[in-house]
């Protein structure tokens, strides 16, 4: 690696600034001098050839986008000088081979999960709330308040009492002395006891959705919340129905079914037309849910092979170094899982644009390759229909930071999934069963992306940031791994791990999906609680099809 810029294939006619040029810099590189005309920030791109309108723009040896106007060598990309292209796809040719990394040191490690009946292996043992239609937030809402403080359960209330000195300045007539800065610093107040210590929480989902949509997205939340329900971080469930809704009771079981058709655990479900009264309801729901909690707190985590775990894999916020960096990084942790017979999730489909034929010819079958053709394209109809494209993905602040156009950012993205085979394709909101690398048709939307992995049965989700994202999971811990390291230290508040060290050539890629892999290991255990979860970072959005990119 040049100690200034990088060249991610041999094939790229584009150099990655890996720290601030300026304008008159001579870069020497691979025997070839370049001297920029203008600055090129880092993370942000230049030519190292003369490119005419028309002329490919290729990054990680793929087409990632054309020439809008002459580009002469040495000159910053940028979104006036370059727009997105992508190259087109076809089905598998030939049969995909993969030599996997060694793991013999890795094959008897196990971490300490909660096994459920069917087999599956929770790393968090929740009990979860959830409403069937949006007419139920409230009273949800109310069980949240009635059962978490009671319980030991309610997450301690922070910045309260820099509101309570305003307040007090406030009724003195002592305005004039309100000055921010010089309120004291927040400190943790001590949390209430736990009633049910095997029990990590009760987990109160909220949703805009379940009537007055389109049928399809009334069915993919119920079969959300089926997968929420079947997930092995959840020992049971309590359900609000209002009753005359799209997504209906029969619907939410028929759903459960299709996930394990011999469900067992503890089910919950009330609805409201049919109680007679709103307090007989709420009632019967505290004290149905109490019992379950009963139930819930006998589990107890033994070892489990790693084999059990199931990791997604996202990135949000990113920036130019997230492909160089954090996300080829958790690819390899991907890859140490799939030779270990585990299970990974890649989403973010408009995020795998310009990257489909790798894809396609990783399938361990055809079949494989021709469900995500077919997905790929159904989605990117859809997203047409509604007058938009995969080309409208990236963010102001991904563009700011060196990743112009989707394909750019999808052929980062896609680093993600490391090496491994493709071993099965799913539709939202199918269950992820089959070990190896699984696709997920989601959007590129951060929460409703981790919300749809979780709802796939991831038990721990790596999400990668070059700018700085707080999302996090109600029943899912989140990882998150900064790009740079610079992030890290800014916002140190919100990451778990700082891969900047790759970037800096102290660390190698497999190092750090190594390092990455035993961190997953502590937190699936519950040794370790990630930042998210630290601060109650609990996000859930159900994706409206077609909508969200």
């Amino acid at each position: 690696m040049h100690l200034n810029v990088l060249q991610l294939d041999s094939r790229d006619n584009v150099l990655i600034a890996l720290t601030d040029l300026k304008a008159g810099d001579r870069v020497e590189f691979n025997g070839e001098g370049h001297t920029l005309p203008k600055n090129v920030p880092a993370k942000h791109k230049f030519a190292t050839r003369d490119l005419a309108i028309g002329d490919e723009v290729v990054m990680y040896g793929v087409l990632v986008g054309r020439a809008v106007k002459p580009i002469a060598a040495g000159e910053l990309l940028t979104t006036g000088n370059i727009q997105h292209q992508a190259a087109p796809f076809h089905e598998q040719s030939g049969e995909f081979h993969w030599t996997p990394p060694n793991v013999s040191h890795r094959e008897q490690q196990t971490f300490l999960g909660y096994r459920r009946s069917d087999g599956q292996v929770g790393t968090r043992n929740y009990w979860l709330v959830v409403p069937l239609v949006f007419c139920e937030n409230k009273n949800i809402q109310v069980l949240k308040q009635s059962l978490e403080e009671e319980l030991g359960f309610a997450v301690p209330q922070l910045y309260r009492h820099q509101v309570a000195e305003l307040a007090k300045l406030y009724r003195e007539g002592r305005v004039d002395e309100i000055d921010v800065r010089a309120l004291p610093a927040e400190t943790v107040p001590a949390q209430r006891s736990r009633l049910f210590e095997n029990v990590d929480g009760i987990r109160f989902l909220l949703h805009e959705g379940g009537c007055g949509g389109t049928r399809e997205d009334s069915n993919n939340l119920c079969g959300l919340i089926a997968g929420y329900i079947h997930h092995p971080n959840v020992a049971g469930a309590t359900v609000l129905s209002l009753g005359c809704q799209h997504a209906q009771i029969p619907i939410l079981r028929d759903e459960i079914r299709k996930r394990n058709p011999k469900f067992d655990k503890p089910l919950v479900i009330l609805e409201q037309q049919r109680s007679g009264s709103e307090a007989q309801m709420m009632s019967d729901a505290i004290r149905q849910t109490f019992l379950g909690l009963v139930e819930a707190n006998k589990a107890q985590r033994t070892p489990a092979a790693l084999a059990d775990l199931c990791v997604g894999l996202k990135c949000g916020g990113s920036d130019g170094f997230s492909g160089i960096s954090a996300n080829p990084a958790i690819g390899h942790t991907a890859d140490l899982l799939a030779a270990l017979r585990g299970r990974t999730i890649l989403s973010e489909f408009p995020e795998l644009c310009g990257v489909e034929q790798e894809l396609i010819n990783r399938g361990k079958n055809k079949q494989v390759g021709n469900r995500f053709i077919q997905l790929m394209r159904d989605y990117a109809a859809r997203a047409a229909a509604v007058r938009s494209g995969f080309d409208m993905n990236p963010s102001p602040g991904n563009m700011r930071d060196g990743l112009l156009t989707d394909a750019m950012k999808s052929a980062g993205a896609a680093k993600k999934g490391g090496t491994s085979p493709v071993t099965a394709v799913l539709d939202y909101p199918e269950y992820s069963t089959e070990p190896g690398l699984n696709l997920q048709c989601t959007p590129g939307n951060d929460v409703e992306c981790v919300t749809a992995q979780v709802g796939a049965g991831a038990s721990v989700v790596l999400f990668t940031t070059g700018l700085g994202t707080p999302t996090g999971n109600p029943i899912a811990p989140v990882v998150k791994l900064s790009t740079n390291s610079d992030l890290a230290k800014r916002m140190h508040d919100i990451i778990d791990i700082d891969t900047g060290a790759v970037v800096s050539g102290k660390k190698t890629i497999e190092e750090m999906g190594q390092t990455i892999l035993d961190l997953v290991i502590k937190v699936a255990s519950g040794e370790v609680r990630t930042k998210a979860e630290q601060k109650a970072q609990e996000d859930f959005i159900p994706w409206k099809r077609g909508v969200s990119l």
